[in-house]
């Protein structure tokens, strides 16, 4: 069983139109570094300087990943894991 990692629409065209990608156990930001391996450029959309960036939210299990432990947060096989660009306007 691996993680499920859900990608949001405008970061779609890095994974070639998938909206769900397979990501690896470790932390959060250990995902993150995996899905720029396999799928360049996402990484620094969602991360700078080993920290996720402020506009995105992601979330663990439906939980978001700032009340865990941020960047640093585990991840294990079967977990689900969203990423949800914060969108402003006014």
């Amino acid at each position: 069983m691996a993680v499920k990692v859900r990608i949001p629409t405008p970061l779609q065209s890095l994974t070639g139109g998938k909206d769900e990608v397979e990501g690896k156990t470790g932390s959060i930001i250990a995902l993150v570094d995996f899905l720029e391996e396999n799928y360049p450029g996402i990484g620094e959309r969602l991360s700078e300087d080993g920290k996720i960036r402020r506009f995105v939210n992601i979330y663990l299990n439906e939980e978001d990943i700032r009340f865990l432990k941020a960047e640093e947060t585990e991840v294990k096989d079967g977990d689900e894991v969203s990423i949800v660009p914060a969108i402003a306007g006014g």
